[in-house]
């Protein structure tokens, strides 16, 4: 039975340079909008006042898309990680891998799902893909919620995964794996996933970028069951989750 979190831990914003640029590109064309109505002499008057109405409306759908990614920062991606768990419905008794666990979202959801299993984390703590992206951070967060003795937060890449073959009942990733920006490097990472994988597991994998592609490449690899779900708009840009399962008998 999932337990109910102590209290809950700051997992920051998604794509924070992202936010921040929409947010200023916003302010920009707001700037430049209002100033297009007064600019432009009388005879070309409705030029100013066109070009001042695009402006504004272009700072609106910067303005509302930063506003978006910040709600689905701070309350889409909580539900949206749930949904994500419940495809890969873990008995507790598991051991549970997050590739490119940041601040410990999904990780820590996961561990709060275990009785007897561990959740273990993996990130290079890249600040660029969630700010204040660090793995003190996530264990504080696990401190948080309750769950930190049942969580193990290690540094490595997904494309080398300090892991022996065959270690982990379930892998999860939300969000990460797009940020390799190879196609040949991504294929690696899900390559990765399938090697730790006991027989019988499942990955569930949470994305806005390339789900199509990692669906094609858990196909070459042998996986069964391979679907996509969604998409989904709790998150935005929207994502949509591939699950499957490795060749071979689950234990237990």
């Amino acid at each position: 039975m999932q337990q109910v979190p102590k209290q809950k831990g700051n997992y920051g914003i998604d794509a924070p340079i992202v936010v921040r640029n929409l947010s200023l590109m916003g302010i920009g064309f707001l700037m430049i909008g209002v100033a297009a109505f007064f600019v432009f002499p009388a005879r070309l008057q409705w030029l100013g006042i066109t070009m001042g109405v695009v402006f504004l409306l272009t700072c609106l759908i910067g303005t509302v898309e930063a506003l978006y990614m910040v709600w689905s920062s701070k309350v889409g991606k909580f539900r949206e990680r749930e949904r994500l768990l419940d495809l890969v419905a873990p008995r507790g008794d598991e051991k549970v891998l997050d590739v490119g666990c940041g601040r410990g979202l999904v990780l820590n959801a996961a561990a709060r799902r275990l009785t007897t299993g561990k959740a273990v984390g993996v990130d290079i703590w890249n600040k660029q893909d969630q700010s204040g992206n660090d793995p003190e951070v996530t264990r504080a967060n696990a401190r948080i919620e309750g769950v930190a003795d049942r969580v193990e937060i290690i540094s490595g890449d997904a494309r080398n995964m300090p892991f022996t073959d065959n270690d982990f009942d379930v892998v999860v990733s939300s969000l990460a794996i797009h940020n390799i920006k190879n196609s040949v490097d991504r294929s690696r990472a899900l390559g990765e996933i399938m090697r730790v994988l006991k027989p019988g597991g499942r990955f569930a994998i949470l994305d806005f970028q390339h789900v199509g592609e990692y669906a094609e490449v858990f196909v070459k690899l042998g996986a069964l069951d391979v679907r996509v779900v969604g998409p989904h708009w709790l998150i935005f840009p929207p994502v949509r989750i591939v699950t499957g399962s490795k060749p071979g008998e689950r234990e237990g």
